[in-house]
């Protein structure tokens, strides 16, 4: 789809870049020629991504294990890459998210998702943006959010809420920061499947599956979400800034993906959390 060398001489930090989608996009970012950085809480998982990523493709490709909770840490991750040079982009993809009854979150578990989602995601933007501002480097940001920033979505209220703050961050600094040559983008996916993902938000018990509502009748291939990735911080989107690309088959004009949820029984939400809290 692209010109091998779309990404060469870019220098790219992924948050969550172990597992997922983080390792999808990271996996098509070195086969357009950037240079990696992976950053996550699990050290061996990211060595085993990066360790992949060199095999199949070459190139440079390095591991930050970081817990982007800690702004103390993220900080000290930030000056350690630095020491190699500066990044060139930052994609904000790590997060957390479950689906609970919004009477039965406590703060512990609205924080859990919270901390990662959107403060660990501001914690790493402003860092890389200041170290860009002051070294007069052009930067991009992508974050990855979600069309509950469109719909809402019963059920994952604080997933739904730091997704949110996020797209207001994206459109902020795209005023803020562009006269300073950087551009932040977003991306709102829709259904990816991922065994991290798929596993809180899709448990036992829930309906046949977000490919029988989509439009597309089908959920999205990883391939495609890192195509769009790959196009939004290349060079070739230059122009493209403060805006967020939604990439869900269109699902998200027919219904939120809550919806049935709403049928669910007591029963089958103590089951729930009972499952959680056993996780």
């Amino acid at each position: 789809m692209f010109e091998t060398t779309l990404l060469a001489n870019k220098r790219i930090l992924v948050t969550g870049g172990g597992s997922g989608l983080g390792a999808s996009m990271s996996r098509r970012f070195a086969e357009l020629g950037a240079e990696l950085v992976l950053c996550g809480r699990r050290l061996e998982l990211l060595e085993q991504t990066a360790a992949q990523s060199r095999t199949d493709f070459g190139g440079k490709v390095s591991v930050a294990p970081c817990d982007i909770r800690d702004a103390a840490a993220v900080e000290t991750m930030m000056e350690t890459i630095w020491r190699n040079g500066p990044l060139d982009v930052l994609v904000n993809n790590a997060a957390a998210t479950f689906i609970a009854q919004s009477e039965h979150l406590s703060a512990r578990a609205a924080d859990a998702i919270l901390a990662p989602t959107l403060h660990g995601t501001m914690y790493c933007t402003l860092e890389a943006g200041r170290r860009w501002i002051a070294g007069h480097h052009k930067g991009v940001v992508l974050s990855i959010l979600s069309t509950s920033t469109i719909t809402g979505r019963a059920f994952t209220v604080p997933s739904a809420m730091a997704k949110s703050g996020l797209l207001a961050m994206t459109k902020s600094l795209a005023v803020e920061w562009g006269p300073k040559g950087i551009r932040t983008v977003a991306i709102a996916p829709g259904p990816f499947p991922t065994t991290g993902a798929t596993g809180q938000l899709r448990p036992e018990g829930r309906d046949s599956g977000p490919a029988a509502q989509n439009p597309l009748g089908r959920v999205g291939e990883h391939s495609e979400l890192a195509n769009l990735a790959s196009f939004l911080i290349s060079d070739q989107a230059g122009y493209i800034n403060g805006e967020m690309v939604v990439q869900d088959g269109g699902a998200h004009l027919r219904a939120s993906g809550a919806e049935d949820l709403l049928q669910w029984s007591d029963a089958q939400w103590a089951a729930q959390r009972a499952a959680r809290t056993k996780n």
